[in-house]
């Protein structure tokens, strides 16, 4: 007799493994992380001026120190993903500290197009006290340019 019975009935070990279940978990898995990993992405939502400029040419290996003003005109200082809100004397011992670590990092101001002009100013004096001597600012192309 042929097929996977014996003479007795028995059915034989099959020598493959039946993977459509291990596949089935993955797609499952695939489908978790798609929908999550948009989710995980932090940081202060701010609504950046659109201008048409040249980006910076980036010769370093280093994350910049990126200084955010939010809408409410609160500061958050980032280096390498790491957001934390600060008070405007924190900011400036926080600057200080990661440049003495690191003298040549770049620092970058976010401030959102609805904070008043006197925020920014005050914040680039802030950052010119601590020492920083160049601070870059962040905008975001206009719609239609990238």
């Amino acid at each position: 007799m042929h097929g996977p019975f014996n003479r007795m009935g028995r059915r034989k070990p099959m020598n493959e493994i039946n993977v459509v279940p291990f596949i089935d978990v993955m797609l499952v898995l695939l489908v978790i992380f798609m929908i999550t990993a948009p989710m995980l992405t932090q940081g202060v939502e701010v609504d950046l001026p659109q201008t048409a400029s040249q980006p910076i040419e980036d010769d370093e290996d280093r994350d910049p120190i990126i200084v955010s003003v939010d809408r409410e005109g609160e500061y958050f200082v980032s280096l390498g993903g790491d957001e934390t809100q600060v008070s405007l004397d924190e900011l400036s011992e926080r600057v200080i500290i990661l440049l003495e670590r690191h003298p040549t990092t770049r620092v970058l101001v976010r401030g959102d197009r609805n904070v008043s002009y006197g925020q920014v100013v005050t914040l680039m004096s802030t950052l010119q006290t601590a020492g920083v001597s160049n601070v870059g600012l962040i905008s975001e192309p206009p719609p239609g340019e990238s």
